[in-house]
């Protein structure tokens, strides 16, 4: 049986999914792209191709694979874009949970079919279709769930806002050991510095009790004050909008001390490097014009 166990965000990882970029499928038009970066790009005439993504990919598997990290690849399907599989499941503790992700992306949870088959029946949940939700959104933080969300009543008009109430509910009920924190996101489908797609898109957790957070890509301030209260403020590295575009509080840890980042991050690697952090600094700029990078990559199973 595969083994599943994750309570954090940067114990050391022992197994995890990294998406493929291989066969990924023609460029979108942009009435067909998910979110506002990508639409930029590609009427920019800038949207990545195929073999560049290819390349980060295999970039990052190779420093993971340095730190004895067990790597497992999706099936791949012919034509479709399987690069961020951080949004179709997230395990929590011993669980693994499918995401209900926009219908056009189901096809992703497939190809990792091989692998759930895998894990106990009783340990594999399937939310109701009400319950929308995506694995960038759920950051698991010891006892606390932290799981962004948008509640507002246009919720429908945003193709952005992917996790809502019905979801939250859900994941409160069936992990009643932990303590569920909602934060709500601002969205918007065309602007990507007034868009925080998923939660890891403006604060993620790391080692040694720190923290990224872009502090404008929350709908309410109070959210804002609340997680500087729960981390400190000297132990939070705050973004700007433009650097929660580029994707800064999307790194990835393999463990408490080791980090891995986009090379392009200057100031948040400087910052890291400082509070003790050894950081593996790799290119994912292309992949990064999809609006997502390296936590939306992955999908760990098993942290120690």
């Amino acid at each position: 049986m595969l083994l599943l166990h994750i309570n954090d965000e940067s114990s050391n990882l022992k197994s995890v999914i990294v998406g493929i970029a291989n066969s990924n499928g023609p460029q979108p038009s942009p009435e067909d792209c998910y979110d506002p970066k990508s639409l930029r790009h590609v009427l920019a005439g800038t949207y990545p191709i195929e073999k560049d993504m290819i390349a980060e990919l295999a970039e990052f598997v190779a420093v993971l694979e340095e730190y004895q990290v067990k790597v497992y690849r999706p099936e791949v399907i012919e034509n479709y874009n399987q690069i961020f599989s951080r949004d179709i499941g997230f395990v929590i503790d011993d669980t693994f949970v499918k995401s209900n992700i926009l219908p056009d992306r189901a096809g992703e949870l497939n190809a990792i079919n091989y692998l759930i088959s895998q894990i106990h029946p009783s340990k594999v949940i399937e939310l109701p279709q009400e319950c929308h939700v995506e694995g960038g959104d759920v950051v698991v933080y010891n006892d606390y769930l932290f799981i962004g969300t948008y509640y507002g009543s246009d919720y429908s008009e945003y193709i952005t806002a992917r996790t809502n109430k019905a979801a939250i509910k859900a994941l409160s009920k069936l992990f009643p050991s932990k303590t569920v924190k909602p934060l709500e996101l601002k969205k918007s489908n065309t602007d990507p510095k007034s868009n925080a797609l998923h939660l890891d898109c403006c604060f993620q957790p790391l080692g040694q009790g720190k923290a990224i957070m872009h502090p404008g890509g929350f709908l309410h301030q109070e959210d804002v004050e609340w997680i500087r209260a729960f981390f400190g403020r000297d132990n939070i590295f705050e973004i700007d909008a433009f650097e929660m575009t580029q994707m800064h509080s999307n790194i990835f840890s393999i463990s408490n001390e080791v980090v891995v980042i986009e090379k392009r991050f200057v100031r948040l690697n400087a910052w890291l490097v400082d509070n003790g952090f050894t950081t593996e600094a790799i290119n994912f700029s292309e992949i990064s014009k999809q609006g997502g990078l390296l936590r939306c990559a992955t999908l760990p199973l098993e942290r120690a």
